[in-house]
């Protein structure tokens, strides 16, 4: 997630060094509150890996690492820097991927 929002500021800066006008698919305040929902999901998901438990938590990792590996692939774009990032951020959540699929009970 961290490498996610340092993709989003280093393309601001490109878009302020290249001098073009970040476009924005809707109303920029819609926008900007799923943005925060969608980037609050993974922060919160630090906290519920610890009291959810054993299958919501497993199922739970699951289904939020895949929604955010289409959100990540989804949202991107081909400046260098983003697929750098996309690409280390997507190799992480498969691997949570395969971790919580591959947890057993305790």
């Amino acid at each position: 997630m961290f490498l996610m929002v340092f993709a989003d500021i280093f393309s601001i800066i490109v878009e302020l060094e290249v001098g073009n006008t970040i476009e924005i698919p809707m109303d920029v305040t819609t926008a900007m509150t799923i943005a925060a929902v969608v980037t609050a999901i993974p922060i919160l998901m630090i906290i519920l890996s610890w009291v959810l438990p054993y299958k919501i938590n497993r199922m739970t990792n699951i289904i939020v690492a895949i929604f955010t590996v289409i959100y990540v692939i989804g949202g991107g774009t081909i400046i260098g820097h983003y697929i750098i990032m996309a690409g280390l951020e997507v190799v992480l959540l498969v691997s949570i991927i395969y971790s919580a699929w591959k947890w057993k009970p305790i």
